[in-house]
């Protein structure tokens, strides 16, 4: 079996390679691929991901585009827990400090991720080991007309504050379905920003997220484990 897996040719493909993954637990996986598999994920937090991001064949890389980029399709895994809801946020893509990401909606990176999204609900429950956690049904999703304005009207306040040099006054606590929150491997990692009074300052590196009650109504139209 090829791994890393080359890039689907279409959509068709892409829905086959997950769905065939469905039902199967992680451990099954890696040794269908003969591929190491961490004990937990305490230092490996973004291997999951990573790991299905090559046996489905994304070709984005750490580019801020969708990971399938022929297809404009996002892949985002999961970890649910036995009713299918969400056991943590959901990483979308770095928050541009300096508005280098365009100042539309349209043009901006979160708009780029979310458009359609292929979501693998994974088992996530603390106490069942790496190796036994399942793969559930994947989701195709396309945001609707009020998901899509929902998603608008949060990325426009918190990029606001952003580019008006509040960013530090940013709290997870802002955003019905987007938070904003900081995004680095330590409290020391620095990033420029722009000032109260449009000054360049130094700030920590941010992040996108969706909210856990957020993806737990696109999971539970679909869920499957």
């Amino acid at each position: 079996m090829i791994f890393p897996s080359p890039p689907p040719t279409d959509e068709t493909e892409l829905i086959q390679r997950a769905t065939a993954l469905a039902g199967l637990t992680l451990g099954e996986i890696t040794e269908q691929y003969r591929l190491p598999i961490p004990n937990n994920l305490q230092r490996h937090k973004g291997w999951v991901g990573q790991l299905f991001e090559q046996l489905l064949g994304a070709d984005a890389g750490s580019r801020a585009e969708p990971d399938f980029r022929h297809l404009g399709i996002e892949l985002k895994s999961i970890p649910v827990d036995s009713r299918g809801t969400p056991k943590e946020t959901t990483y979308i893509c770095t928050v541009p400090l300096l508005g280098e990401a365009g100042f539309h909606w349209e043009e901006s990176w979160v708009y780029n991720k979310l458009k359609r999204v292929l979501w693998i609900p994974i088992e996530g429950v603390r106490q069942i080991p790496l190796a036994s956690r399942r793969v559930g049904m994947p989701l195709l999703w396309e945001p609707s007309l009020s998901e899509l304005e929902l998603l608008k009207s949060d990325w426009e306040e918190l990029m606001e504050m952003v580019r008006t040099g509040h960013v530090e006054e940013i709290s997870a606590h802002i955003g019905e379905a987007i938070q904003i929150r900081p995004k680095a491997a330590n409290a020391q990692v620095r990033r420029q920003a722009i000032g109260a009074n449009g000054e360049m300052i130094k700030t920590n590196p941010q992040g996108f997220y969706l909210r856990k009650d957020f993806t737990r109504k696109i999971i539970g139209r679909n869920f499957i484990l």
